[in-house]
């Protein structure tokens, strides 16, 4: 029963601060007239997209956490995770595409590190990891569209 509850915990945990920080730094008008790549999706692609990422995540961390709670894998997990909540409000609210560029980089190479590290320890939260290193790639990709176009 204690495994159920604190899987739960981090699952509901993960999605509530995500979809928080996703609420508050909601794209306005200034991200409405930037100029963006032809690949740019719409924006209610992202909502459904980042729930269940942030499944992913939370299991993941979850795994992560019972494998080794003051290991590095823990410490990885936890960068990614500050580095994921921090690219909105730099985005969306301090209007600076290039340094949220820099931080999706820094996410995507903690999530890469990640995956490493886990990949002998925990397959399965490596492999959990793995839509996410794609989506987080996608978004680099258009994070530097938009710094370049712009």
């Amino acid at each position: 029963m204690q495994g159920k509850v604190s899987l739960i915990v981090f699952i509901v945990a993960v999605i509530v601060c995500g979809s928080a920080i996703g609420l508050v730094t909601a794209p306005g008008e200034w991200y409405a007239s930037l100029q963006k790549p032809p690949f740019n999706p719409p924006n209610w692609i992202f909502g459904p997209v980042w729930t269940i990422l942030y499944v992913l995540i939370g299991i993941a961390g979850w795994r992560a956490w019972r494998l080794e709670r003051d290991g590095v894998l823990m410490v990885v997990w936890l960068v990614q995770m500050a580095l994921n909540f921090l690219w909105s409000p730099i985005f969306f609210v301090a209007q600076n595409p290039m340094l949220a560029l820099v931080i999706v980089l820094a996410m995507l190479g903690t999530i890469l590190t990640f995956i490493a590290l886990a990949w002998n320890r925990d397959r399965t939260a490596a492999l959990l990891f793995i839509p996410y290193a794609a989506w987080v790639s996608f978004a680099s990709l258009l994070n530097a569209s938009i710094v370049w176009l712009n």
